[in-house]
């Protein structure tokens, strides 16, 4: 994936896909400061996410912030996935729809041959995030932080999905 190409606007079924920018700083705000939100995360500031890689999510049919994915070239044709929605669309499908939409761009369009995303390995509901996005598990492995979160002794996970088994599914 070119670094130079950044995917516009994606559209799901329920959700649009846009860059995000200055005008969201507060939605951000609002969202990185529920702790059940940034639970297996460490804090960033909001102004990391407003770079080449993030997408604002909004729901077509209220308009509603829901959340920001991340799709981001990493070198070698690779992409990593993110995503951070708000509480309130847990557990609806936003998640993987979302994913899914950027997965297929990048293998599409993009030029991307893999796509990789990690979590800490208690993070049940990231791991099926990914999985419905036909990520598959590749390792469990630790690292030693500064400030470990709580769980962190369980590991990290990185799950992986290459273009050619996408294509297969």
């Amino acid at each position: 994936m070119d670094s130079s190409v950044r995917i516009s606007v994606v559209e799901t079924e329920r959700l649009t896909l846009r860059p995000l920018g200055p005008s969201d700083v507060d939605e951000l705000r609002e969202l990185h400061a529920d702790p059940e939100v940034m639970r297996f995360l460490d804090p960033e500031p909001v102004e990391h996410f407003l770079g080449d890689s993030f997408y604002a999510a909004h729901e077509k049919e209220t308009s509603r912030f829901v959340g920001w994915f991340e799709f981001k070239p990493v070198g070698d044709g690779v992409a990593e996935l993110g995503y951070r929605l708000h509480r309130a669309y847990w557990g609806l499908g936003y998640a993987a729809e979302g994913g899914k939409a950027l997965i297929e761009r990048g293998f599409t369009t993009g030029g991307v041959q893999r796509v990789v995303a990690t979590t800490m390995f208690v993070n049940a509901g990231s791991r099926r995030v990914m999985e419905k996005c036909g990520l598959r598990h590749v390792r469990t492995f630790h690292v030693d932080w500064d400030e470990p979160l709580p769980g962190s002794e369980h590991g990290e996970v990185e799950y992986a999905l290459t273009k050619e088994q996408w294509q297969s599914a």
